[in-house]
């Protein structure tokens, strides 16, 4: 059973496995209130810390999790990072709805072909679906 609603996304990101280390760049798979599923070339090992960084926002959201799992899927591995921090879950919650604004504002433009900044895109979203978006 799970604990918080999976929303899909396609949204860019970086991770890195160490501060120092090489950021790699990737997309999100899934992301709730508990944390963010990716897809990687290559396994990640369980328990290892992972910085995270999703760029939708000025200045870019920022987190540290935890892998909690890895499981290989055709030729790649999903990733599943949970985020502990109570600060953490609630900048997840604002990064899970400007995701769905971002995707709301490419589907508008591939359906209608209309453009929309983020804020419209923004104001048509939580006008028509803010009030269904989980608590």
């Amino acid at each position: 059973m799970r604990n918080f609603i999976r929303h899909p996304s396609d949204i860019p990101m970086d991770y890195r496995l160490t501060r120092q280390g090489p950021g790699r760049q990737n997309r999100i798979k899934n992301i709730s209130a508990g944390g963010l599923c990716f897809e990687t070339p290559e396994p990640l090992q369980r328990g290892r810390m992972v910085q995270i960084t999703i760029p939708v926002r000025e200045p870019p959201f920022e987190a540290t999790g935890i892998i909690v799992w890895c499981h290989q899927t055709n030729h790649h591995y999903e990733v599943g990072v949970q985020f502990a921090d109570a600060n953490t879950e609630f900048a997840l919650r604002m990064v899970e709805q400007i995701c769905q604004i971002h995707h709301y504002q490419r589907e508008i433009l591939e359906q209608e072909g209309r453009w929309l900044s983020g804020a419209d895109a923004a104001a048509e979203w939580v006008a028509k679906y803010a009030s269904d978006f989980p608590a």
